[in-house]
């Protein structure tokens, strides 16, 4: 009867936790259909705004979508709300950490003082790393609300001349001074100068920013291997028959799964995540009590930090080794702040300081309990802690755990790669939105194969957690060393900290994860090369895409076409203006694509009526109908502009030429309430007709299909990155496909730009 006894009250404490957690669904679902009640805010239009398109590309990435709650002025009670939401979609990975931490070090004959001094090492890393450096400093290092390495880098883009093109830039902000984010004007430090007159400094400022997004990605590919695996091995608790090879099917089958079913979104069962992760967030610490009463009241003694010194003072070489496992305790960390777009800081902090980082030292804190009394047992460290009472109910909460903490990563990596192609940062990919309601949600077929492809297959070849654990311990390490830098920057060039302070933090913060990073360094032979190899290519191809069109983009803005230019190449007589529609893409807003002159010097003719048309994506579900459409006269006979406003839940449509005849009918109400034109003779009726005729002659679109043209005499650097850019453009779907244009009306106009 004592040995039920525990069981028994661990078991109903267990129920009543997961009720309560569940019934706060119920509450979850009925907010949900509030928040899609919410009017989405309306975005201002600017027709010739270059300085916000350039704001636009330093936005960050990582933040699929503005909650309408994240305003700052929130109610205590949204704020609770709120955390409670962030439970599914940031702490994931974090929070369900502890089934692969102790099962993926190599310990040989722990002792009880080495348990101690592991223990030690987790709570201080989680108390400095996850509650100072993030929770406290990070999460106030934001660019607008959006958080994460590459918010980092646009902050400081957005307040230094530091772009890698900011020196053949017009340097209409290029003053002396700059303000910072309160508003008041200082002096530029000497770091500041310094990134900006060094084109070198600048270029591997953003090679790094880079580089710690696709570390992101690199977690997205190997939590769901890491989650999967590691609860799908519970199994071998009660059967210890089942092999390894079995478990390791079962798992490649449930990730095999998982991704199949991507294309059919996440709207369905999203209101589920965070009573899941809610459910193992209360249940592991309850468990972890009851292992601690039981078993080893006294661990938290470890708290002291001379229990850490201790440790590798007995251990040396091998204690530094087995940072390479200890560090995974922190994994999902970056999320943190990574996810502070979605959200907001409160909400964040909420959720972290008072459910996630308690549940974490209280469940390590059992577990390491029950194994300072069953030292062998470390090899599966979370499930031999679990009573057998609640053995089962654990399982599939923790199997559920796993699989909700794999879907959060996964759906992130598809708004990281949906966002990077929307600004730019990544080769056109096709991106499918799964719901109407949340801009966050989208599928990337190219993008899910190739994902399942590489965890899958980090599943079958590896197939133990402590090879995947060695892998997943490269990312972690490197982008908490990542964001340490970044900040430290931001607190030099933008925040002007004391310098002392700002000392202080660098070498705290630089030593702890330096020296996490040179253990999983060694580690890299054992499997830490395949993350930090998709990691390093992922950053090659963003930074050769970004490079590229950047210098695109400048060589666009420096041979444009003007009105004045264009009225000047219209006035020669061998130019002849056909019958017809034309619709003649262009990326920049003021003035003309290069394209527009190299095709009528060579074609020597334009459409008598001709659109130069935009497309301008807006981080909102649907653009309304009397907005999608903006048209400007251009001051001559039959030229317009046109920019074209849509939504991530705007579809267009060619099969009824619904998109023409918008386009047409919007031209059509420009023309009547716009009659008053100088330079144009045509009355409202005749331009009318003029439009009517080039409607029945045909439509035709028009885009430009420019390639660099590299001479000798340019430097090995740019040779490089714009080959390596044509080689990516040459490969990525087209713009106008995008469009669904029929082929019978598409046209591309070829024409080399000088490098």
């Amino acid at each position: 009867m004592r040995e039920k006894s525990p069981g028994l009250k661990i078991l109903w404490l267990w129920t009543i936790g997961t009720a309560g957690v569940l019934i706060a669904s119920v509450v979850t679902t009925r907010m949900r259909d509030m928040e899609k009640q919410h009017p989405q805010q309306q975005l201002s239009f600017e027709w010739s705004s270059q300085t916000h398109h350039r704001e636009h590309q330093c936005k960050l990435l990582t933040s699929p979508c503005n909650v309408v709650w994240s305003q700052g002025k929130d109610g205590f009670w949204r704020n609770v709300f709120l955390a409670y939401k962030t439970l599914g979609v940031v702490f994931g990975g974090l929070v369900t950490s502890p089934l692969y931490v102790y099962p993926s070090m190599h310990l040989t004959s722990p002792s009880e003082d080495d348990y101690l001094g592991i223990y030690s090492i987790m709570f201080w890393t989680l108390t400095l790393i996850g509650v100072v450096k993030y929770c406290c400093i990070a999460l106030k290092a934001d660019d607008q609300g959006e958080g994460g390495t590459f918010a980092l880098y646009s902050l400081l883009c957005r307040h230094a001349n530091i772009s890698i093109l900011s020196s053949k830039r017009t340097d209409t902000d290029s003053g002396v001074q700059n303000s910072n984010q309160y508003g008041s004007i200082k002096k530029k430090s000497r770091l500041v100068t310094f990134f900006e007159q060094s084109l070198v400094a600048r270029r591997v400022l953003l090679f790094v920013a880079m580089l710690g997004m696709c570390m992101l990605i690199g977690d997205g590919i190997l939590t769901p291997a890491v989650s999967v695996l590691s609860a799908m091995d519970g199994l071998r608790g009660p059967f210890p028959s089942a092999s390894k090879s079995l478990v390791v099917a079962l798992s490649a089958i449930v990730l095999i799964a998982l991704f199949l079913v991507q294309k059919f979104g996440t709207s369905k069962v999203s209101f589920l995540f965070s009573p899941i992760m809610g459910a193992w967030t209360l249940t592991t610490p309850i468990v972890g009590i009851y292992s601690i009463l039981r078993h080893y009241p006294s661990i938290f003694k470890a708290l002291s930090p001379h229990y850490i010194l201790h440790f590798f003072l007995r251990n040396g070489k091998e204690g530094w080794a087995l940072l390479g496992g200890t560090v995974l305790c922190i994994t999902g960390s970056e999320a943190l702040f990574a996810d502070l777009g979605h959200f907001n800081r409160r909400s964040i902090q909420l959720a972290f300081l008072f459910t996630i980082y308690p549940s974490l030292i209280l469940t390590y804190a059992g577990q390491t309990a029950y194994l300072i009394k069953h030292p062998n047992d470390h090899d599966d460290g979370f499930f031999k802690f679990i009573p057998h009472t609640v053995y089962w109910p654990m399982f599939i909460v923790a199997t559920l755990a796993a699989t909700v903490a794999s879907q959060s990563l996964i759906s992130a990596t598809f708004s990281i790669i949906k966002q990077s192609v929307v600004l730019d940062y990544f080769p056109r990919v096709k991106v499918v939105h799964t719901s109407h309601y949340k801009e966050g949600e989208v599928y990337s077929p190219e993008v899910n194969y190739i994902l399942m492809v590489i965890c899958v297959s980090s599943v079958l070849v590896f197939g133990d957690g402590k090879d995947l654990g060695n892998a997943f311990g490269v990312v972690v390490s490197l982008v908490m060393l990542i964001t340490t830098i970044l900040l430290t920057l931001v607190m030099l060039m933008i925040w002007r900290t004391h310098v002392v302070l700002v000392a202080l933090y660098f070498f705290t913060f630089f030593v702890i994860e330096g020296v996490y990073v040179s253990a999983v360094f060694t580690k890299i032979p054992e499997g830490g090369w395949l993350p930090f190899a998709i990691s390093l290519i992922l950053a090659f191809i963003m930074f050769g895409w970004f490079y590229g069109r950047q210098r695109k983009l400048q060589y666009e803005m420096t041979y444009k076409i003007t009105l004045q230019n264009l009225e000047f190449l219209l006035a020669n007589p061998g130019i002849q203006r056909v019958p017809g529609l034309c619709l003649f893409y262009s990326n920049i807003q003021d003035g003309l694509t290069p394209v527009l002159g190299h095709y009528i010097k060579n074609m020597k003719s334009l459409h008598k009526v001709t659109v130069f048309t935009t497309l301008r994506y807006l981080l909102v579900a649907k653009v309304p109908q009397n907005e999608r459409i903006v048209i400007k006269k251009l001051g001559l006979k039959g030229v317009y502009g046109c920019v074209i406003q849509y939504g991530y839940a705007d579809l267009f449509s060619h099969e009824t030429d619904g998109f023409v005849n918008q386009v047409i009918n919007s031209l059509r109400a420009h023309i009547q309430k716009c009659p008053d034109s100088p330079s144009i003779i045509l009355s409202v009726e005749e331009e009318l007709l003029e439009l009517e005729h080039a409607k029945v002659a045909g439509v035709v679109h028009v885009k430009g299909k420019t390639r660099f043209h590299i001479g000798k005499d340019i430097g090995w650097f740019d040779k490089i990155m714009l080959a390596f850019y044509e080689v990516l453009h040459g490969n990525c779907r087209s713009a106008l496909p995008a469009l669904g244009i029929p082929l019978a009306e598409r046209m591309e106009v070829g024409m080399l730009y000088e490098a």
